[in-house]
């Protein structure tokens, strides 16, 4: 909380942090720091924990631009709180992670009130594991439709995504100010991606993609039209967790 700290970022994973540590760390977030970056993963913060550091990320002293909270116990009422704290201070955060929690769709519809604010700048989101499907998948890609030119990375593997929810990335990836550079969909229950091999071969999304991984779906004879579409790009393909070059 020194002023003259240098630290930009503080590493707490599996450190057994309880919801104690909320009112210390929401004091630090508070504090006109230079920290850039918080690593929460795996603590059991509970409704409290995680009320108190929303307290010290709505400060506008709070330039926090990385945050992973993966494995906290956070459920949809804590992920409202969440939401409603980056929606007082939207334009600094950067990176943000949520796997690994059951904040399912009611949680990610909240996050989306964030997502299409025109001063989020959110770079990379990490919704892996998180009991959501193909509804929270379309409140995703609709806020992203409203706000889509910061965006690079979206993970969402092991989601309940299925054809549909493919469907609606499909039709994100048709929005020319959409830059999407990492796209992972592994395990998300998808036996079907001609939607997807569509909109790459009718967009200019292959200018951006580096990095499509489909592994562990049963996508099935849809599968080597896709490959023949990003054979001549610069994207690598995963569907069996083995790249395709």
């Amino acid at each position: 909380m020194d002023s003259h700290s240098k630290l930009e970022k503080i590493m707490l994973n599996n450190c057994d942090l309880t919801e104690k540590s909320g009112s210390v760390l929401a004091t630090v977030l508070s504090s006109k720091t230079i920290l850039k970056e918080m690593n929460l993963n795996n603590s059991r913060l509970l409704d409290s924990g995680v009320k108190e550091i929303c307290e010290g990320l709505k400060n506008p002293v709070c330039e926090l631009k990385i945050l992973n909270l993966c494995r906290c116990r956070i459920t949809e009422k804590q992920c409202l709180i969440l939401t409603s704290a980056l929606k007082s201070n939207p334009s600094h955060l950067r990176e943000l992670n949520l796997s690994w929690n059951q904040i399912k769709n009611t949680g990610v519809n909240h996050l989306c009130d964030v997502l299409k604010d025109p001063h989020c700048k959110l770079e990379r989101l990490r919704l892996r594991w998180c009991e959501m499907t193909d509804e929270g998948c379309s409140a995703v890609t609709s806020a992203l439709k409203s706000n889509p030119s910061h965006l690079r990375e979206l993970n969402l593997t092991g989601n309940k995504l299925g054809d549909s929810g493919v469907k609606n990335l499909s039709d994100l990836l048709m929005n020319t100010q959409f830059k999407l550079e990492k796209l992972d969909l592994i395990e998300c229950g998808i036996t079907d991606v001609s939607s997807l091999t569509q909109s790459l071969t009718n967009t200019k999304a292959l200018q951006f993609l580096k990095e499509l991984d489909l592994s562990n779906n049963m996508i099935g004879d849809s599968k080597q039209q896709l490959i023949d579409v990003l054979r001549d790009s610069n994207c690598e393909l995963s569907v069996d967790r083995r790249p395709i070059t």
